[in-house]
């Protein structure tokens, strides 16, 4: 990990600041819990949090978590190892489900909207109905506390359905993400020991019904899973194996089934991530730090109220969906919008049609997500009525500014706040974001959440906060909803995330702090450059060439050089109508050398019509750097669109010129 040079390049410079509007941050659950405990400022909140053990109990209050017994202790660190609320009986499903199911009873948890155009909206007693019944019959088919359940389901109701049974009972979930291949299933179910599978016949996406069930057929006999339950979503009627595969509305049960009551510390789930290489890690998340964190978050960053419209435009086979789709909302009695399919089918429109059709008011989605919109043009959200948003959000990655500006301008009218949060995995929970009281600068996350003691170190772990030079981000205090460890894999846990800075949690990414302590995160270190001397950070060259008017998106990957130490290289999506051509390279060359220094300019600039992404949005460089160099990408089943890699191979041989 450690390098001979000190600090990452910081290129990027961002001048403007967008301040929230008055009656914004007059009306927020974060100002309102300031006056009640005499805090006068956003700093001076920050400052009193990192009393974690004051604050997180606070919150556990402030969110209305409901204990079965109450904790004796907040927090037991023994370091890499953490226990929240100690001695705490707790199940994450009371607060989610059974207390809402009396206090919000006719109250909508779910509008869903699949791909076709069918609609479905369940009431907090439609929902908590359908999770007694399925419970039930999880029970009947043998599953217990403790035992595990692989979930590879799309974006229907019958997913939080399953996650919420299984953590009813005491089962850990691990779900799947229904793009992933069979190859990925089965690593994950044999990797949690699973019991039972949850899948569909298929579901819609982008016009097409993508099968499930016939797939998992072919890797079923190589795993420990004893049952099979289908869920019928799209009538094709794949073979069921007799004694094993069960059709999901024959096995449902009584309408009654008692939460079981479980320690705070107890394991929820499992969700594997797969990082850069190896096998995927199982992270561990626990019920009651869990609930605490993530209602936290969603409360303050999202400013949450009771008549609001929430949505995350996630899936919920990631951890966004996990803990903004599933736990979070639910916990805080919210109405939240589920979509099933693709975000431009059949039209470019159907997100902003959806928007208006239920009058969304707070709205959630990754930068990839936005720069796509960009480059389709902003005539289709200019045609439907957004004026119900009030708050804005992205996810996943780096936002560079003028997408960031686009975002604002023409999603949120100039009227929204948007909340860039960074947060992992790993940390269950988001981590360094804005609030609605806190000054924007575009492309930053902004400022930690309170109680979360995050930093920039150099290699030998001095701290570079304020100095506006790139190096590792890490996090010095425990939080609530931080990973518990890794599906037994003990030593890779220690390796991975503790093992670079004594006690100190090591994110993996790369990070700068500028002056005021705004938080700029510069991409994973994996991909930082190293030209000249000069380490950059891949995302900064990125934003530099989206910046330009051509330019929808940009991969940016280094190339061995044997004076350089690397050449840049940037493989370049151009917005619609736009065409490419050897002036275009140059001026963007140019463009790029003018923004951020003639350090960062591009050796060379290929032209693709797509590039490499995973099914959540992030573009994978990794492959391009690999396809570009001539070797093997690995494993590409679980890409949105491995398409895109041959685009990336011709151009980058110079087979295409691409328009």
């Amino acid at each position: 990990m450690k390098e001979t040079q000190e600090t990452i390049a910081s290129l990027l410079q961002e001048g403007r600041t967008f301040y929230p509007p008055e009656e914004l941050v007059e009306n927020s659950n974060v100002k309102r819990f300031m006056d009640e405990h005499d805090i006068p400022t956003y700093d001076e909140l920050l400052r009193k949090a990192q009393n974690i053990e004051w604050f997180w109990s606070e919150m556990a209050r402030e969110v209305s978590i409901e204990w079965y017994e109450p904790y004796t202790q907040v927090l037991e660190w023994n370091p890499p190892y953490a226990k929240w609320f100690i001695n705490a009986k707790y199940n994450i499903v009371h607060d989610a489900l059974d207390k809402q199911a009396k206090l919000r009873k006719n109250k909508l948890a779910y509008i869903w909207e699949g791909e076709p155009g069918d609609i479905r909206k369940l009431t907090y007693h439609d929902l908590y109905r359908e999770v007694n019944r399925f419970a039930n019959a999880l029970k009947d088919l043998g599953i217990r506390k403790g035992d595990r359940v692989t979930i590879w389901l799309p974006m229907i109701p019958e997913l939080p359905i399953a996650m919420l049974a299984c953590a009813k009972i005491g089962a850990i979930h691990s779900v799947v993400f229904s793009g992933f291949s069979e190859k990925a299933l089965l690593d994950r179910i044999q990797d949690a020991e699973a019991k039972l599978l949850i899948t569909a016949d298929g579901f819609y996406r982008g016009g097409k019904v993508i099968e499930l069930k016939s797939r998992a057929d072919q890797i079923l006999d190589q795993t420990t899973i004893e049952n099979v339950i289908v869920y019928d979503r799209t009538n094709i009627n794949p073979p069921m194996k007799e004694g094993r595969d069960h059709w999901w509305q024959d096995v449902l049960g009584s309408r009654k089934c008692e939460t079981e009551i479980m320690d705070a510390n107890d394991t929820l789930f499992i969700l594997y991530t797969s990082g850069t290489t190896g096998k995927p890690k199982g992270v561990i998340h626990a019920h009651g730090g869990y609930a605490v964190g993530t209602a936290s978050t969603l409360h303050f960053i999202f400013d949450i109220k009771e008549d609001d419209i929430w949505w995350c435009s996630a899936d919920i086979g990631w951890i966004t969906g996990h803990s903004y789709i599933v736990y979070a909302p639910l916990i805080l009695g919210a109405t939240s919008v589920m979509y099933e399919g693709a975000p431009t089918h059949p039209t470019p429109a159907r997100w902003w049609e959806i928007i208006e059709r239920y009058g969304v008011t707070v709205f959630y989605t990754a930068p990839t997500a936005i720069r796509m919109f960009m480059r389709l043009g902003e005539k289709y959200p200019q045609n439907h009525d957004l004026s119900t948003l009030r708050l804005l959000g992205t996810v996943g990655e780096p936002i560079n500014p003028e997408a960031w500006v686009w975002y604002y301008k023409y999603i949120g009218n100039e009227q929204c706040q948007i909340m860039d949060t960074w947060w992992q995995t790993e940390t269950g929970m988001q981590m360094i974001s804005p609030l609605p009281i806190t000054p924007l600068k575009p492309g930053s996350a902004t400022k930690p959440f309170p109680g979360i003691d995050a930093d920039v170190f150099d290699p030998e772990g001095n701290s570079l906060h304020g100095r506006n030079a790139g190096g590792y981000l890490v996090i010095k205090k425990p939080w609530p909803a931080m990973l518990r460890g890794l599906w037994r894999a003990e030593e890779r846990y220690i390796n991975t995330y503790w093992s670079a800075y004594p006690n100190i949690y090591f994110t993996g990414d790369a990070a700068r702090v500028d002056s005021e302590g705004y938080f700029w995160i510069q991409g994973r270190l994996d991909d930082v450059l190293n030209v000249s001397g000069h380490r950059i950070g891949n995302s900064e060259v990125e934003s530099a060439l989206v910046s330009h008017p051509a330019v929808s998106e940009a991969a940016v990957v280094g190339k061995p050089h044997e004076v350089k130490g690397e050449a840049i290289v940037a493989f370049v999506v151009l917005k619609s109508g736009i065409e490419p051509s050897e002036q275009l390279i140059d001026d963007l060359k140019q463009h790029v050398a003018k923004e951020i220094g003639k350090i960062a300019r591009p050796d060379e600039i290929y032209f693709v019509p797509d590039l490499p992404k995973t099914r959540s949005g992030k573009i994978m460089r990794r492959v391009c750097r690999a396809v570009m160099l001539g070797k093997d990408p690995g494993d590409i089943t679980t890409l949105a669109n491995p398409e895109a890699v041959d685009f990336v191979r011709k151009a980058a041989s110079g087979e295409v010129y691409f328009g």
